[in-house]
């Protein structure tokens, strides 16, 4: 069987989310981030999360995770269950990880790093190839910017709207709105801008740029919007996409 033959803009965008996850973040390091990557992929076949999955409660107890990183136990649950049982978070639960396990921020950014790692880890286990090596990590300290605009908009975690922007804002903060809206989807990563820009590099290449979503008259794609958003839907549901 001969090669997929993939857009190009598709493999930069990827390339370009391994080279951001190689890279000290926010409030992360570069080894955390990478730790989280692979707890993404352990969690896939763990059997303590598919004993949680399930369970008639998610706080039902389980054995230990299968874990291959030097994450903390309390991280590593956090991650897998991310990843495994997501509709079934609450709010609860939220206040007590944010409490005992992460900073707001941290959380906010390994959502980030769960989100672009199984982006891409999905885009290549769909073309039946095997997962990329996850990147070395790079020295570093996390640069702890913190957004003075965040505030308590009624969500789990504090978001920066648009208008509360300053120009004194890092590149980052400036950028995550940028040629695009600031609805819910696009400011629930808001309290980390790197962790927007990352993301949405990622969505345009893989979904479309926010510019065309509308713009019926092109079709930018091998595929049409409808049969985009047919796949879209389908996939929400099955996940139980609360969005």
């Amino acid at each position: 069987m001969s090669e997929i033959e993939i857009r190009d803009d598709l493999v930069q965008a990827h390339a370009r989310a391994w080279a951001r996850l190689a890279e000290p973040g926010v409030w992360l390091t570069a080894a955390e981030k990478v730790w989280t990557a692979e707890e993404v992929r352990n969690a896939r076949a763990c059997p303590a999360c598919a004993a949680r999955k399930a369970a008639l409660s998610p706080e039902a107890p389980i054995p230990a995770h299968v874990s291959t990183t030097d994450l903390p136990e309390a991280r590593v649950d956090v991650i897998h269950r991310i990843v495994t049982d997501a509709d079934r978070l609450t709010r609860s639960w939220f206040d007590r990880i944010v409490s005992e396990v992460f900073t707001v921020e941290e959380y906010i950014e390994t959502v980030g790093v769960i989100a672009e790692a199984t982006a891409v880890d999905r885009f290549d286990a769909a073309l039946g190839r095997p997962l990329r090596p996850l990147p070395a990590p790079i020295a570093g300290a996390p640069s702890r910017l913190a957004m003075p605009a965040a505030k308590d908009e009624g969500f789990w975690a504090p978001t920066v709207a648009r208008e509360d922007i300053q120009p004194s804002d890092r590149e980052a903060a400036q950028a995550m709105y940028l040629n695009r809206g600031a609805v819910n989807i696009h400011r629930a990563l808001s309290l980390v801008p790197e962790s927007v820009v990352g993301f949405f590099d990622l969505d345009d290449a893989m979904y479309l740029p926010d510019a065309l979503l509308r713009d019926f008259a092109q079709e930018p794609r091998a595929v049409t919007h409808a049969q985009i958003e047919l796949l879209a839907a389908r996939v929400s549901a099955l996940n139980r996409c609360l969005y």
